[in-house]
């Protein structure tokens, strides 16, 4: 069991050493009670938070089975075509009703005493609730209408749904920022979307570091043997990183090399391997989508718990589980466009074998973040350093060689919590 950090129960000194952002206390990706105050900031209070796309759920009665944070939800889809959050608890005993992770339901019924609920939270009915023989019953004061599930409030963007616990949470598109608007838009841009598959893993790290990864463009030509090795993201690109004002959402844009080597780059990088040849090409060339032009991969974190993928021709959302503050599960859908062509389809397939899981390139960030929990907690009287690019709390950038962005979600991590 992990010892509880004196600071977060004594209203000590922060644990963040300088008053800027480029040290990271080791602490903060092991202590349980700060876990719990970031679901209640981050994960339940005040930030929209993704739960499926829409063509995961395409017909009335249709349901997905989800998590935010480390609360059970269920997002459905109602008789008219509208979309329903509603908490995975039963209003009865708090039982988790809903087991299927995937299904059809024309009402949602309880296994332990069938309270049984429409699709959109209402409590329908209640077993015995007049009694049995004029013995028992609920009491004249019951009303169905006092016991129906919680629903979250809900937004649907061209296709991509998020909700949140929070009544008050600010408007979506304010939440994201005009500055990540167009971008957003870019993948997002109004055609239905099409599902392709999924994948899963449970990685053993705190969940911050997924969301420090996909904000860390220092990484990528050099952990990543494809990237650097196939010119699919390296450090000479022409590149661009865009932050919202607040620091907390971010987004990596990069424009592929034509290939070839930049001795500035690979020099000395024991990942980059001259002699590696594709068999296939297909698997990292780039098929013309025309409304998008120009960058090749634009990598969105959406804060806390979505990562917006489009390298090459390959889409997908990658969700943010946590399990406690040493584990997390990542969630994976591959997506298309309802219009793509069978050849597209297939690409986009084939290039999903670079992410995922046992992804040629992903493996990699599930690996090293192993690595970073593992020392971390055994070190939590240590930090971790995040000066590249220079002393900044997090702006945009022309280029990558820089860890602005992490500066940034930790400006705004520390302001959150009162740190």
């Amino acid at each position: 069991m992990n010892q509880p950090i004196e600071w977060l129960h004594r209203g000590a000194q922060s644990p963040f050493s300088q008053p800027g952002t480029q040290r990271i206390p080791n602490a903060i990706y092991s202590d349980q009670a700060l876990h719990e105050r970031e679901l209640e900031a981050f994960f339940y209070r005040g930030h929209w938070c993704y739960v499926a796309l829409e063509c995961e759920i395409p017909n009335a009665g249709d349901f997905k089975a989800t998590m935010i944070g480390e609360r059970p939800v269920i997002v459905v889809r109602d008789r008219d075509g509208s979309i329903n959050v509603l908490e995975n608890r039963c209003a009865h005993r708090g039982a988790k009703f809903c087991q299927k992770e995937f299904g059809n339901a024309k009402v949602f019924v309880c296994p332990y005493h069938q309270w049984g609920y429409r699709l959109n939270g209402e409590l329908a009915g209640v077993p015995m609730k007049n009694g049995v023989g004029g013995n028992g019953g609920m009491p004249d004061s019951f009303k169905l209408e006092d016991h129906n599930l919680q629903r979250l409030k809900c937004h649907v963007h061209n296709g991509i749904v998020f909700a949140s616990f929070d009544e008050n949470v600010e408007p979506f598109e304010q939440f994201l920022s005009a500055e990540l608007l167009p971008y957003f838009n870019r993948t997002f841009d109004g055609r239905k979307l099409t599902l392709l598959g999924y994948n899963r893993q449970r990685i053993r790290g705190n969940w911050k570091l997924m969301q420090e990864n996909i904000k860390d463009p220092y990484h990528p030509g050099l952990l990543h043997v494809f990237f650097v090795t196939f010119g699919l993201w390296r450090a000479d690109q022409k590149s661009e990183l865009r932050i919202d004002p607040r620091g907390r959402h971010a987004q990596m844009i990069s424009t592929r090399n034509s290939g070839g080597e930049n001795k500035e780059v690979t020099a000395g990088v024991t990942s980059f391997k001259q002699s590696l040849k594709l068999e296939d090409p297909r698997l990292i060339d780039v098929e013309g989508e025309p409304w998008w032009g120009g960058p090749t991969a634009v990598m969105q974190t959406v804060f806390p718990s979505v990562i917006i993928q489009q390298q090459v021709n390959s889409l997908s959302t990658r969700q943010i589980i946590p399990r406690g503050p040493a584990e997390f599960d990542f969630v994976w859908t591959h997506f298309g466009f309802a219009d793509d062509t069978p050849e597209m389809t297939e690409r986009r397939l084939k290039q999903a074998n670079l992410f995922g899981p046992a992804g040629l390139v992903s493996l990699d960030d599930g690996e090293v973040i192993e690595y970073c929990q593992s020392a971390t907690s055994a070190y939590p009287s240590g930090e971790c350093v995040v000066d590249l690019g220079g002393v900044d709390n997090g702006v945009n950038s022309p280029h990558m060689v820089t860890e602005t962005l992490i500066r940034g979600m930790y400006r705004y991590y520390r302001e959150t919590l009162g740190l």
